[in-house]
């Protein structure tokens, strides 16, 4: 979406992109990049990527 870098979030099974304010889920392996299918991140989540 922004094209901008990727915070992988081993734990949660996740990738972060801080500028779009969403997490992008891992399922089975594979990265699902689909804006419907990601989660807004909340603020305090974000100061925790930071």
């Amino acid at each position: 979406m922004t094209k901008g870098p990727l915070i992988l979030d081993e734990r949660k099974q996740e990738l972060i992109s801080l500028s779009a304010r969403l997490a992008y889920p891992i399922q089975d392996g594979i990265p699902v990049l689909l804006e419907e299918e990601a989660r807004t991140l909340e603020s305090a989540e974000i100061e925790a990527y930071r």
